[in-house]
């Protein structure tokens, strides 16, 4: 690749990195639509009564809106047929417009889930088209780039937790408000600052029979597979560990547990993410995705049978196992993808990677529901447990994955 005068690289992939930050900006603000009502469920339990179900409706229904548009775009094969800089511009107005709405028209459930249904369809817009309008960009070095958009898209799931208590607690239409403004500019830029990358395959014909091959393909399942053990643990994670930190806290009241400093420390935890998803990123392309994505899972199966022995005891030791769960839990999130976009047909890139978020976000209901469940039956002690059946199963498939022919395909070879 020449380079130009001032020592910049020239060619069809020179302003990469320029992209791959908006990118990372875009999902950094549109993403913090996901968690904006579920940031603020105390006001909202004194306000609207709800019941531990009707908090856990609140994501859950999030998640129903995703897959529901995510099953949509990959069965017409939306991602790959339109411009991904509209489709994600369009999609982050709507969800802006559906977050807005609550504290404006909704004074319960009955309206406030239609709303938070309809957020969901609409990031299935913004998030795996922009892992695909990533990967058009980065051959080399993929793992890399979709570490820092996941890292990104992770620390603006976590914004509401921070946008809380620097609203003010009690306040949350500001919340909800400002995440809808957040989301409002990632649209914009978006619309005015996103390009195709050199590598991006060209617009696709409708093709139903994709779908299918996608499925029968079994290197690109086994990567699935994985990524379905780590979303079993994920989205269940980061919506009620807030809540496992704000109770723990509240046993021991003291100026380090107070409301307040439970919000940042959700923050923090969900946040720490970010790091992980970029560390593991360039660790994954120079030592191998399904060696790295395995021991992200371990770590993160071990937080899930310890973290019950740290509740209501020392805060620093519960923050500190905190963002080490934090740190791992999501570590792995990229480099699945990575492997979907390095395993599946070029032209339909884009519909497995929406065919895999879909199937991942669908089993995130059962555990985000059953959680409540669990923490009743036997306490915050033991809640978490049975999260890490999910990433002991993924680690066994990436390892599967690991001994057959098409891992070459995978990291430059690494596997």
């Amino acid at each position: 690749m020449p380079a130009r005068a001032d020592g910049a690289e020239a060619g069809p992939g020179a302003g990469r990195f320029r992209q791959l930050t908006l990118l990372a900006i875009v999902e950094l603000l549109a993403m913090g639509l996901w968690f904006s009502a579920s940031a603020v469920v105390p006001e909202l339990e004194s306000r609207w009564g709800l019941t531990d179900s009707g908090a856990s409706w609140l994501t859950m229904s999030v998640q129903l809106g995703f897959v529901s548009g995510a099953v949509l775009s990959a069965v017409f094969t939306l991602a790959d047929v339109w411009d991904p800089r509209r489709l994600i511009a369009g999609s982050a107005l709507l969800g802006a417009g559906a977050t807005a709405a609550i504290p404006l028209v909704a004074d319960g459930l009955s309206l406030a889930l239609p709303l938070r249904f309809l957020t969901g369809v609409a990031l299935a817009g913004v998030y795996p088209p922009g892992m695909k309008a990533m990967a058009g960009w980065f051959r080399e070095g993929r793992g890399m780039a979709i570490g820092v958009m996941i890292g990104a898209l992770t620390i603006g799931s976590a914004s509401p937790h921070l946008l809380r208590p620097l609203g003010g607690i009690g306040e949350w239409q500001s919340v909800l408000f400002l995440a809808a403004g957040l989301a409002t500019i990632a649209a914009l830029l978006a619309s005015v600052g996103l390009r195709p990358g050199p590598h991006q395959a060209p617009a696709a014909p409708f093709d139903p029979r994709a779908v299918r091959r996608i499925l029968g393909d079994r290197a690109t399942m086994l990567a699935n597979g994985g990524y379905f053990g780590h979303m079993w643990e994920l989205y269940a994670v980061w919506t009620w560990v807030p809540v496992f930190i704000a109770a723990s806290f509240a046993i021991d009241a003291s100026e380090a547990t107070t409301p307040e400093a439970a919000s940042y420390l959700a923050f923090a935890t969900i946040a720490a993410g970010g790091a992980g998803a970029a560390v593991a990123g360039v660790l994954a392309d120079r030592l191998g995705r399904s060696l790295v994505t395995s021991a992200s899972m371990i770590v993160s199966a071990m937080c899930c049978l310890l973290a019950g022995f740290l509740f209501g005891g020392s805060p620093w030791l519960l923050a500190t196992l905190c963002l080490v769960w934090g740190f791992a839990v999501v570590a792995d999130s990229a480099q699945f993808s990575a492997c979907v976009s390095e395993l599946a047909e070029p032209r339909y890139v884009g519909t497995a990677l929406t065919l895999q978020t879909a199937i991942g976000f669908l089993l995130t209901i059962a555990t985000i529901r059953l959680l409540p469940v669990w923490e009743g039956a036997w306490g915050w002690e033991w809640a978490f447990a049975p999260l890490a059946l999910g990433p002991l199963l993924g680690t066994w498939s990436m390892l599967a994955l690991r001994t057959r022919p098409e891992s070459a395909r995978i990291a430059g070879g690494l596997g």
